[in-house]
């Protein structure tokens, strides 16, 4: 495996798609490192897991993670982010594939192929909301604990 070369795969595929979905150009570089990220992570999962499925739900909860974080600091929607994060996590292959084999009536193949593009794909949201309610509690017991200090709280 090539570490670096995916790295720079996964950032031009998450910066273009970035360019596609028409966010702002101040954020393209910070969209192609989510999706870095997030795939670096899935490939470490998967190398040592072997698991396609995990693998995805942590490279869509860092995604998320470092969504949130960037649009904090860029005081944009995290969605602009994530998005083009997920992107290289979409297990387009092997939907393509059930397709494919769909056509040519090999049914119990498109039916494995089928059935590994939706536990992916699940996988994929469930990290995405995971990582979303682990930082809305993050950042609701920061902002308690930042209104304590200002004497703001009736506590």
């Amino acid at each position: 495996m090539n570490w670096p070369l995916e790295a720079f795969l996964s950032f031009l595929a998450a910066g273009a798609f970035g360019v596609i979905f028409n966010t702002p150009r101040r954020t393209l570089i910070s969209c192609g490192l989510v999706g870095m990220s997030g795939w670096l992570i899935y490939r470490t999962f998967f190398l040592v897991f072997e698991d396609s499925v995990q693998a995805s739900f942590a490279g869509a909860f860092v995604v998320s993670i470092v969504a949130h974080l960037l649009a904090k600091k860029f005081r944009m929607p995290m969605i602009i982010f994530s998005i083009a994060g997920i992107i290289p996590l979409v297990p387009g292959s092997k939907a393509y594939n059930a397709m494919r084999n769909i056509v040519e009536h090999n049914y119990l193949e498109a039916i494995a192929f089928a059935s590994e593009a939706l536990m992916i794909s699940g996988a994929v949201a469930m990290g995405l909301v995971f990582a979303e309610v682990l930082m809305q509690l993050f950042f609701k017991r920061q902002a308690k604990r930042i209104q304590r200090k200002m004497g703001l709280t009736q506590e």
